[in-house]
């Protein structure tokens, strides 16, 4: 089986070769990035684990598009249109004008979004057109928005992915003193905006109730900590962890405003030196991978844990595996017809009453050789959703202005976003971004 990541000069490649070097599944890797001095630094971490790994795939270099798509089973879209410099202004010219910058939540992530989308709807051209076969797995930021986009192209043949809502269930079912592989769960939302409603251990018994009660067990889990035992029973749910911009919009924001850095610009930094020491020292490539890597997961969403207390996370939570193992579990599924269950970014077909059929959604699917299925779920109470038909009016005006190129729509998708407060900052934003308009 042949596997293709567009994006292949990313700094989470080798998490992903990672998760390969055991499955047995794909035979060859190929990679293609439009940044050859970062595809070249990758390509030395990836062989560097292989070394005494007998069934690592094969890692061949695309020079062009077209010739890393063509023969392709799988296709991990993982592009960051900008780089890290695009994403480092998206976060601070928000915060500048006062409302939080997020690569993918607010201001930020339509900026993302309008830079983006445009460049993921020619890839789902060339799939179609050179690849019309194969599946294309969405990594690419905002995910949700890029996949609906994508969507309109290949149909069902794309599907989104995320590791927020399984890191989620498997950190709570560890806190409910459950066996995190054998819960069963309720989840609805949409990307980066979704809510944990149901924990259930293998023989149906309530994990959920039990643990909103109990303060310890809250605490021991990142997302018991971000919002606290207090909001989680009032909500009698357990956000995904990027809500807590929403919910804590105060908070959050005195933090990013009090930082030396964004983390749009820490990364940015931290890569730049990553890349440039392992190009000058390729034998140690993986090395200072490795170390850049745990310093990178250390400081994950580093504001919103300052914003609630300051707290280290949890060791498991810095192996750095998700979204690769979600990807590879998604993969198999289809490949082999071995029926699992994601949560994953699909269209709704009905699944959530109060989004049209072909919003993509963010729920718990079953996947086999035929593709992800929503599986079906309670409906959301009023506040979700709520919120989620505030946030996909966002995604559809931001795709809108994406396509159109009209400055009107891309203001509308900035000003309707629950965390711009201001239509005259959205316009400040969006002259200031230089964003497609």
């Amino acid at each position: 089986m042949r596997l293709t990541i567009l994006g292949g000069g990313g700094f989470r490649v080798p998490l992903v070769y990672r998760a390969l070097l055991d499955g047995g599944s794909v035979s060859e890797l190929t990679l293609y990035d439009e940044d050859r001095t970062r595809l070249s630094v990758i390509a030395s971490v990836l062989a560097a684990q292989a070394a005494g790994a007998p069934r690592a795939p094969s890692v061949r270099i695309a020079t062009g598009l077209d010739e890393a798509l063509r023969g392709a089973d799988f296709v991990f879209s993982a592009i960051r249109v900008g780089g890290m410099a695009g994403r480092a202004d998206d976060e601070r010219i928000p915060l500048s004008e006062g409302v939080l910058g997020q690569e993918t939540v607010g201001a930020g992530g339509v900026l993302y979004g309008l830079r983006t989308l445009p460049v993921a709807r020619r890839i789902a051209e060339r799939v179609a057109a050179v690849a019309p076969d194969a599946w294309v797995i969405n990594f690419t930021n905002p995910a949700g928005m890029v996949t609906e986009a994508m969507r309109a192209v290949l149909g069902e043949r794309v599907i989104g992915i995320c590791d927020s809502p399984v890191g989620l269930v498997r950190r709570a079912a560890r806190a409910a003193g459950a066996d995190p592989d054998a819960v069963s769960y309720d989840y609805v939302g949409l990307n980066h905006l979704g809510w944990l409603r149901r924990l259930e251990d293998g023989s149906g018994r309530d994990l959920l109730a039990g643990l909103l009660a109990d303060d310890a067990a809250l605490g021991a889990f990142e997302e018991g900590r971000l919002f606290g035992p207090e909001w989680l029973r009032a909500l009698g749910a357990i956000p995904n962890e990027y809500l807590h911009y929403y919910y804590f919009t105060r908070e959050a924001l005195a933090a990013a405003r009090s930082g030396e850095a964004t983390r749009g610009e820490f990364l940015a930094g931290q890569q730049a030196r990553f890349f440039s020491r392992a190009a000058a020292a390729p034998e140690r490539a993986y090395e200072l991978w490795e170390g850049t890597r745990l310093e990178r997961e250390e400081t994950y969403m580093a504001d919103s844990r300052a914003a609630s207390g300051g707290w280290e996370r949890d060791a498991l939570d810095l192996e750095g595996g998700g979204y690769d193992q979600v990807a590879l579990a998604l993969m198999r599924a289809i490949a082999r017809d071995e029926r699992t269950r994601l949560i994953l970014n699909v269209r709704n077909g009905g699944t959530v009453a109060a989004l049209d059929d072909d919003a993509v959604v963010e729920v718990v699917c079953e996947v086999g050789a035929d593709g992800a299925r929503p599986l079906p779920v309670a409906p959301p109470d009023e506040h979700q959703a709520g919120m989620m038909l505030a946030v996909k009016a966002v995604e559809r005006a931001t795709i809108a202005a994406a396509d159109s190129g009209s400055r009107r729509d891309a203001l509308r998708a900035l000003a309707l976003h629950p965390l711009v407060d201001s239509a005259a900052v959205a316009a400040r934003i969006l002259d200031r971004s230089g964003a497609r308009a």
